[in-house]
């Protein structure tokens, strides 16, 4: 489990960055290309040739493969055929009515029902100047690919345009247009196998991390099972183990009373008359309002940190919090030499240590073994006779250094 979540962001930074760079490699597969605008004017003729309404847009666009330059003509629509009217000129049957004596018109076609350039060859097989293509769906314009249409100039307009010149024709006018290019400018078509291609990498990206997620969760939810099961035991097994240490209450000439006596390490109180203690396994003694929340938490002596689960032996296999274990006959080992250092210090011997006079110096003569300090130590406040100086007394932790050269 430790070992899942560092490694989790390392690998979705990987897939990330892996990501970054398909992406990079994709814009660099964007082909840019130009597109140039046309601005289509269209004037409606009643019978006599008198121009009764213009119109205009500038949101016309030639077709790639059109040739970009101006023209103009009359706009003629597909003739109806056996009084079904094909508008975007796919049906075979589909035919212009041309005036005679008419040089350049345009055909007015609709998108839709067949490919560009099916609708352009048609038109030009009736000798159309240019083909004028609105669009089916939408109000805007879109590239057109026709290739292989020759010098046949073909320009997109937008659906209410061409409706609106279409609604003139039906009405029996005439429509003449004259098509000028516009604006030019770059357009980044993107290589549909390269945006695939991301799409991919993205989804697996998103489906490798909702995996780890999910399995770092399961985890972690089965981790903390186990860290609040094992807490339990834990605290099941130190009650029982409260339960075997020995209380007692603090009466007048127990040894608890004695000012010399410690202290309860948990509270640093004394203990007074009539007080509750507990003891245990290590002798130890402390309040029992003290110490029995400690031993809930940690299983263990606050001052020598002895495991008094092992000690009583109650699940000697779970560890405490806090586990410095320490069994009995170890603890009885520093018990016995702690007692051997207190005798030692109610004698009041004297000890002694042997100490350079001075640091060592590359040019100073070498000293001979009995060149050495002589440091003595008492601790007790007893008079006592100095090794150097007769009748010199001397207090508590005080050392007296002497030259024996």
């Amino acid at each position: 489990l430790s070992v899942v979540p560092a490694l989790g962001p390392a690998a979705l930074c990987v897939l990330v960055l892996s990501c970054s760079v398909l992406a990079a490699r994709s814009d660099r597969n964007m082909v840019s290309e130009e597109y140039v605008g046309a601005m289509v004017n269209a004037t409606v003729l009643d019978g006599r040739g008198n121009a009764i309404h213009v119109m205009s847009s500038d949101d016309g666009t030639y077709g790639q493969h059109s040739p970009k330059v101006d023209t103009r003509g009359v706009v003629i629509a597909p003739a109806p055929h056996h009084g079904v009217v094909d508008r975007q000129g796919c049906d075979p049957n589909t035919r212009f009515l041309v005036p005679p004596r008419t040089v350049h018109w345009v055909a007015l076609l609709q998108r839709g029902n067949c490919t560009f350039k099916e609708k352009i060859l048609k038109a030009a097989t009736y000798n159309a100047t240019a083909v004028l293509i609105y669009n089916n769906s939408t109000n805007k314009t879109v590239k057109m690919g026709h290739e292989g249409t020759g010098d046949k100039v073909a320009v997109m307009i937008t659906e209410a345009y061409g409706k609106e010149i279409l609604a003139h024709l039906d009405r029996n006018l005439t429509v003449l247009v004259s098509v000028v290019v516009g604006h030019r400018g770059l357009t980044k078509s993107i290589n549909r196998g390269s945006l695939v291609f991301v799409s991919i990498s993205f989804i697996v990206l998103m489906i490798i991390s909702s995996a780890w997620l999910i399995f770092y969760f399961i985890q972690k939810i089965r981790y903390t099972g186990a860290r609040d099961r094992s807490q339990r035991r834990l605290g099941d097994a130190a009650k029982k183990a409260i339960g075997k240490l020995t209380t007692r209450t603090v009466k007048k000439g127990d040894k608890e009373t004695d000012p010399d006596f410690n202290h309860c390490a948990v509270c640093i109180e004394v203990y007074q008359l009539n007080d509750v203690v507990r003891i245990l396994p290590c002798k130890h003694v402390f309040h029992k309002m003290c110490v029995d929340p400690w031993l809930n938490e940690h299983c263990t002596c606050p001052m020598c940190k002895l495991n008094i689960l092992r000690a009583l032996g109650i699940m000697t296999s779970l560890p405490c919090m806090d586990s410095v274990v320490l069994d009995v006959e170890r603890l009885g080992i520093s018990q016995e030499s702690g007692s051997q250092r207190m005798t030692l210090g109610e004698n009041s011997h004297p000890s002694i240590s042997l100490e350079p006079l001075s640091p060592p110096h590359p040019e100073a003569t070498p000293r001979s073994p009995a060149d050495i300090t002589v440091a003595v130590t008492s601790k007790t406040a007893a008079p006592y006779n100095d090794p150097c100086h007769k009748s010199t007394s001397a207090t508590p932790h005080t050392s007296v250094n002497c030259n024996l050269t």
